[in-house]
């Protein structure tokens, strides 16, 4: 499954510490998680001078070659480094790196472009195309000028022909969010029903006649029981689905063709004593004449 190297930039440590203990919880390796710089006390969150790639004294610039970020990148990732921001870096998979940026932006993820534009008002020059490359030892080229000759032990002088390799790799970067989200709105209704409401009322008639036979037996204990009776609305509700809202995410791989320049140095050798000049490359056994 293919990896892709997802990074973040926080303001604070602990964010950063609580970002790295979430995605290790949703399921991705510990080892392919950096925290950048490693010591606490490597940035300055004030600043007197932008950082200096080519003496790279807290080792920023070459930490982040192994990521194979564009130069320009590298030069921003260097800075915001010097200036107190903790870098965060993940190695996932496609199942995982949604759910990457998800924990990463919940944890207060800054926006880089906007802190660069920041810094170039208030004077940082940035990236300004030139090259940036560190010495590191005798196997890194000083790729700034021309080849210096390195002088030997046994008096020689050797001359290094250095040649560039282009090495492409490919981070993922958010190219826009779709958020849906579901909340409940309460509309009034009304509904008009008729009621019926019994009433129970009691009078007294004024009657003066002889009492009959049948009248004897009103001489008797009596009770009526009279029950008044009414009706009341009854609210019951049913809810059905009236639509339903689908989310899709396409997924389309594509080829890209990467431009760029590399370059290599050649060795001109001009032998006095046979009049005829040669140019030389990295395999001495075969020189080439020059036309």
């Amino acid at each position: 499954m293919t990896q892709q190297v997802i990074t973040a930039f926080f303001d604070s440590r602990s964010e950063a510490t609580k970002a790295i203990e979430e995605l290790v919880k949703a399921g991705i390796p510990r080892a392919g998680i950096r925290l950048m710089p490693e010591n606490e006390g490597s940035t300055s969150a004030t600043p007197t001078t932008s950082y200096d790639t080519t003496r790279d004294e807290k080792g920023f610039w070459a930490s982040l070659e192994e990521f194979f970020f564009p130069e320009e990148d590298r030069f921003t990732y260097a800075e915001a480094m010097h200036r107190g921001t903790i870098m965060v870096s993940a190695s996932v998979d496609s199942a995982h790196s949604e759910i990457a940026e998800d924990i990463l932006e919940k944890y207060g993820t800054v926006n880089i472009e906007e802190r660069e534009a920041s810094w170039r008002k208030e004077g940082w020059s940035g990236y300004t195309g030139g090259s940036t490359a560190v010495a590191t030892g005798s196997a890194r080229a000083n790729l700034t000028g021309h080849t210096a000759p390195t002088a030997t032990a046994a008096g020689d002088e050797v001359i290094p022909v250095v040649e560039e390799q282009l090495r492409v790799g490919k981070r993922q970067v958010s190219s826009g969010r779709v958020r849906i989200r579901s909340y409940v709105v309460e509309t009034p209704v009304q509904e008009q029903v008729n009621l019926r409401q019994e009433r129970v009322s009691v009078e007294r008639r004024a009657v003066d006649r002889p009492v009959t036979g049948g009248d004897e037996a009103l001489f008797r204990d009596r009770t009526i029981d009279a029950v008044e009776r009414s009706e009341e609305a009854v609210v019951s509700k049913d809810a059905r689905v009236k639509e339903e809202v689908v989310v899709k995410k396409n997924v389309e791989d594509q080829t890209q063709i990467v431009h760029d320049k590399v370059r290599r140095t050649e060795v001109d050798v001009e032998d006095e004593r046979t009049n005829r000049a040669v140019m030389g490359t990295s395999d001495k056994s075969n020189p080439t004449p020059r036309r």
